[in-house]
């Protein structure tokens, strides 16, 4: 499936990318690590849906993931 000619699984990675680079335009680190760990989950998300599997997408942004729980978490 395609939308102006870019495919869904792309529109993803996009999709991530934007919302990391956005997460570090947050004054409060708090609200940073929201925002990036929701980008970090559709990388994670993108390196699935990608063919093949892109591990080290997916290893490095569920290590950001859960770094960002953990110190949203120890607050």
């Amino acid at each position: 499936m395609e939308f102006l000619g870019i495919s869904y699984v792309e529109w993803i990675g996009y999709a991530a990318m934007a919302t990391v680079l956005i997460s570090f335009l947050m004054k409060s680190v708090h609200k940073l690590r929201i925002v990036n760990s929701l980008g970090c989950l559709l990388f994670v998300f993108y390196g699935v849906l990608l063919e093949p599997i892109s591990n080290p997408i997916i290893i490095t942004n569920t290590a950001i993931f859960c770094i960002n729980i953990y110190y949203l978490l120890k607050k």
